[in-house]
């Protein structure tokens, strides 16, 4: 790797890192560029503006969060085990200390009002991907049998998605310990209801 590129990734992984704890928001140049032993107008060089450095940070979660999330569940068989695979490694994803929990789901707050961002509408562009993948890795199971023919997987992708923020929250913010638990309940009560039978005609 050019020495060019070598720092902008060492500058890129350390404002993660910031980020877990200060948020995007509070990324600073001027902490990263004494944390790095960088000068401020070299770091500056490397991005031009916060936002790009802030974009740099987002797209780095998202090449992680298909790397151990969604590559490794892609090479379990079609179906609802593709599923159950995605949830648990996404759980993984979201247990990870090292990273302070989904990145994605702090910058969400952080983001949802700035509505001329660029961060914010990268992160909407990977969230609409992330909840396509969701249906149609649903879709897949309908095909394969797994699940019934008449799912909306729209809305499944919505309640897993929906029972992922609730363990962040659970697990992250009220540090309750049975948020694991609960989110394995809800995750099979959602494939349970997938899986149920077409209801017959009442005539």
């Amino acid at each position: 790797m050019p020495k060019g590129e070598e720092t902008r990734d060492r500058i890129v992984r350390h404002a993660l890192q910031l980020s877990s704890a200060e948020g995007l928001e509070g990324l600073s140049i001027g902490v990263l560029a004494s944390d790095l032993g960088l000068s401020k107008s070299g770091l500056f060089a490397h991005f031009g503006s916060k936002e790009e450095l802030q974009l740099a940070v987002l797209r780095l979660v998202a090449e992680r969060f298909e790397r151990e999330v969604l590559q490794p569940a892609f090479r379990a068989p079609r179906g609802e085990p593709r599923i159950r695979r995605i949830f648990d490694r996404w759980m993984d994803w979201v247990s990870d200390a090292a990273q302070g929990g989904c990145p994605f789901v702090a910058a969400s707050f952080e983001l949802d009002d700035k509505i001329d961002s660029r961060p914010r509408g990268y992160l909407v562009t990977a969230q609409r991907l992330l909840l396509a993948t969701l249906s149609r890795a649903a879709q897949l199971a309908k095909e394969e049998g797994h699940f019934r023919p008449d799912l909306d997987t729209e809305q499944f992708a919505f309640e897993l998605d929906g029972v992922m923020l609730s363990f962040s929250h659970w697990k992250r913010l009220l540090r309750d310990s049975r948020a694991e638990v609960r989110a394995r309940e809800a995750f099979e009560r959602l494939i349970a209801d997938a899986r149920r039978p077409v209801s017959p005609d009442a005539s």
